[in-house]
């Protein structure tokens, strides 16, 4: 299968939070990939989630994001910032 993104994926293991509402919800998440332009994460559930949210990783680092793949616990966001 051919790599057709823009940036390399790096596998990883961070604890972060989806926040969203403002900041007024968040879940809790596990960052699987990360590149220059995107995650993937795991969450318990995506109900609820809407398709812009604020990554906020365990290390201080930030994200603005929209979902642009999503599962039953996994979901996949591209950086808008």
């Amino acid at each position: 299968m051919n790599e057709q993104r823009q940036f390399e994926r790096h596998k990883t293991l961070k604890g972060a939070r989806i926040s969203f509402h403002e900041g007024h919800s968040t879940i809790d998440c596990v960052v699987r990939n990360l590149s220059e332009s995107g995650a993937r994460v795991m969450v318990e559930t995506t109900v609820g989630i809407p398709d812009e949210v604020t990554l906020v990783v365990n290390d201080g680092t930030h994200h603005q994001a929209k979902i642009v793949r999503r599962k039953i616990n996994e979901l996949g966001l591209q950086f808008i910032d």
